[in-house]
């Protein structure tokens, strides 16, 4: 899955990138970003995306503020390993009456930010898992499991110097039985194939996208996950 950030470009240039990374193979558009993030840009960013790929948008919303009636689902988040209720339960119980209002779909997600965490790991006001204790992920991811969540998200961080190590990916996925996503830090063919092969069943990729405005880049990082 490709992420864009309705604050770091127009709605036109997410459109543009958006079309290059269906064009590359992406299997779905991921919307949201972590701050500057309102209604508006989102509702114009998904609005300008959908005329222009063909694949699902899906909503990666930092608060119950970031939301668009338009998209074809939302990633109904919670940051398991914040220090803040409202980023557990809180924006989640001002997001419900409007999604249920809206008949967005919702996709429940336990959302785990991984050390360094970068940005995410700031706004969310995260207990970084570190990445040397695959235990505590596991515990996490287990937890999550238990209360009904259809995925886990291992995030290292939007911009993040290295991805998910293989090692906490592989321990998390041998011990849950839903879906595994792994982003942050993901930037060449080589890291994604690792990330992949170490269990991921789902890769996020924006960084790249939003700097380097390659689909090549794209295509190669597409192509090796599904290689896998």
């Amino acid at each position: 899955m490709t992420l864009l950030d309705p604050d770091k470009q127009t709605a036109e240039d997410a459109a543009s990138l958006a079309g290059e990374a269906g064009d590359a193979g992406t299997d779905a558009i991921m919307v949201g970003g972590s701050t500057g993030v309102t209604q508006g840009k989102v509702d114009d960013t998904v609005l300008a995306i959908k005329g222009a790929a063909k694949v699902p948008v899906i909503l990666f919303p930092a608060s119950a503020g970031s939301l668009s009636p338009h998209a074809d689902a939302l990633f109904f988040m919670s940051l398991l390993n914040s220090k803040d209720p409202r980023l557990i339960v809180g924006e989640q119980r001002l997001a419900a009456p409007v999604v249920k209002a809206w008949g967005l779909e919702t996709i429940p997600m336990a959302y785990l930010v991984v050390e360094p965490g970068m940005r995410a790991g700031e706004v969310g006001h995260a207990d970084l898992i570190p990445r040397k204790t695959p235990f505590i992920a596991i515990q996490y991811a287990l937890a999550a499991q238990m209360l009904g969540m259809k995925l886990v998200y291992l995030e290292a961080g939007s911009g993040a110097p290295e991805p998910v190590p293989d090692k906490l990916i592989r321990a998390v996925r041998e011990a849950i039985g839903i879906p595994l996503v792994v982003g942050g830090g993901i930037r060449t063919e080589k890291a994604a194939g690792a990330v992949a092969a170490a269990g991921a069943d789902i890769v996020v990729t924006g960084t790249i996208v939003e700097v380097a405005r390659e689909g090549d880049a794209l295509r190669r990082i597409v192509e090796a996950v599904k290689a896998v």
